[in-house]
């Protein structure tokens, strides 16, 4: 853990920062970004215990849609119950149809 209380085996997510001058209040939205976007099972049991489902749902209500990846934002709005939004690119700019 660093003196804030981040595991230090979140690194990954955080390849850019030094992990050691994150707090979790204060950088609470990139925290939550970058563990709903590339965390795995323990670093979501860890986001859980720290910012409890209201929290993170309220996040992912808020600015899910312009910070996660578009398939992590669809799969945290089915998870946490929440309306999707529709898909930011117009359907003529799509290479798929569905």
């Amino acid at each position: 853990m660093t003196t804030a209380g981040i595991p230090r085996w979140l690194a990954p997510c955080f390849q850019e920062y030094d992990l050691e001058q994150l707090n979790p209040e204060e950088h609470s939205d990139l925290i939550l970004e970058r563990t709903l976007a590339y965390g795995d099972q323990r670093a979501l049991r860890w986001l859980w215990q720290r910012y409890r489902r209201d929290r993170v749902r309220a996040w992912v209500k808020r600015d899910g849609l312009r910070r996660l990846p578009w398939r992590r934002y669809t799969l945290w709005c089915v998870l946490l119950d929440l309306p999707r939004a529709s898909h930011p690119r117009d359907e003529e700019q799509r290479i798929w149809p569905h």
